[in-house]
């Protein structure tokens, strides 16, 4: 691999997933302008990120990152907004409450607008075959807005500029009373409910006169031509400044591929996407590409493997690690190995008790193996009434997704149930 790297130094690789533009044109107008915009997060932050997830990996915090599949333009929204930080925060809060650890929040917002498909076209009625959705950056959802037009990518930006300013003013003024205020009442049919019921108030109680802790964004950095754009030198080292955090998902993961030729050169921590099909030499060799210089919090390895295959995958994986020497924070992602379809209806769901075996189960090797569970990454809203993933004490049925089932890609835990998981993973690392 070439020891030189510049942020357009991916475009000598073969990439997989990104868009191409039929507008040449205008595509390089928009990435122009784009480009001489002012970036989205400030170095330090990614900086100070890195710190923590150090720490993390050292066992010393707790990473709870989610958020939406796929953010949507329309949800950049006051309300939504509100619900979706507040979530994260409170989910963070059961788990110092419970563990003794602090927490590390981030965020799938700000720039989770695009996202990789299996198939690139698909089959709609009346539409025959048309481009499949590949997230607001990219496309509209609805059918005939399904051509690929690259002035999308300045509507993400301003999108993602007046999420941040949103969050950045609320966390920095935020109401510790409202914040911490953990609605548990949705989870009366658990057996648990009364201690999580006194659980809820004794967070209250510590949390509302605390300052706010930080919320980090993150996305997965697809359309490398925008990550190219949203590059910025700064001294000797190149950030990427359109999130604190970015990662590479399972599918663009080779080796000698434009992905991780752009992910190999910037400064920020990032994560790696890691299923059944990675072998323990291929991710060897690509830990000593992404942190050659072996440094605490750079990179992180995201399992998503499924609740079944854990115990087979993740132990190889770890001991692969240990012998390169470089320190890693493991993450696991209990979402994207537990993609069922409903028989009834043949929505797309999860059912939550998959996740949380998915995670138990995570705890349980890394605890066998000498290493430390660094945190989780879950897909979730602060919506209460959406209905997409099955189970949990709610008790949401296969007959209860068509309900509110809003997600334009992947199906989310609601806010009880991401609030159940925080109480329940908290007791099982605890």
């Amino acid at each position: 691999m070439a020891t030189t790297w510049e942020p357009g130094s991916w475009r000598s690789k073969p990439g997989l997933q990104m868009a191409t533009w039929e507008d040449s044109e205008l595509a390089k107008n928009v990435l122009t302008k784009l480009g001489q915009l002012p970036p989205l997060v400030q170095p330090a932050e990614a900086e100070n990120l890195k710190a923590m997830l150090a720490a993390a990996g050292r066992g010393e915090k707790f990473i709870i990152q989610g958020g939406d599949c796929a953010e949507r333009f329309l949800d950049c929204n006051q309300v939504r907004l509100e619900k979706q930080v507040k979530l994260i925060m409170q989910m963070g809060m059961i788990f110092e409450h419970v563990t003794g650890k602090p927490p590390v929040c981030i965020a799938r917002i700000a720039g989770q607008y695009g996202k990789p498909r299996s198939k690139p076209t698909e089959m709609v009625e009346g539409y025959g075959e048309i481009m499949s959705f590949k997230g607001e950056n990219i496309n509209g959802f609805a059918p005939a807005d399904r051509k690929w037009d690259p002035e999308r990518l300045l509507q993400g930006y301003w999108h993602s500029a007046a999420t941040l300013n949103f969050m950045r003013g609320f966390l920095q003024h935020a109401d510790g009373t409202v914040t911490s205020a953990i609605d548990v009442n949705p989870l009366k049919a658990s057996t648990e409910f009364e201690d999580l019921k006194q659980k809820a108030q004794d967070i209250s109680a510590k949390f509302s006169g605390r300052a706010t802790a930080p919320v980090f964004t993150s996305h997965e950095a697809m359309q490398l031509d925008l990550e190219e754009v949203l590059t910025r030198g700064v001294a000797d080292k190149f950030y990427n400044l359109g999130a604190h955090l970015v990662w590479i998902g399972d599918r663009t993961r080779q080796i000698d591929g434009a992905h991780v030729e752009y992910f190999r050169g910037i400064a920020n921590p990032v994560g790696v996407k890691v299923g059944p099909s990675m072998k323990n030499n291929e991710l060897q060799e690509l830990l000593q590409i992404l942190n050659p210089n072996k440094e605490e919090g750079k990179v992180m390895i995201i399992t998503r493997y499924g609740a079944e295959k854990v115990e087979d995958m993740l132990p190889g994986h770890i001991e692969a690690v240990k012998a390169t020497g470089i320190p890693v924070v493991w993450q696991c992602d209990a979402v994207h190995g537990n993609g069922i379809v409903a028989q009834s209806n043949k929505y797309k769901t999860r059912r939550v008790e998959d996740i949380w075996c998915e995670i138990v189960k995570c705890i349980g090797v890394h605890k066998q193996c000498g290493t430390f569970l660094g945190g989780i990454h879950l897909e979730f809203t602060g919506e209460e009434t959406v209905t997409e993933c099955l189970g949990g004490s709610v008790g949401l049925t296969e007959e209860m997704l068509t309900s509110n089932y809003e997600t334009l890609c992947d199906p989310r835990l609601n806010y009880a149930q991401a609030i159940e998981t925080a109480f329940k993973v908290a007791a099982a690392v605890n």
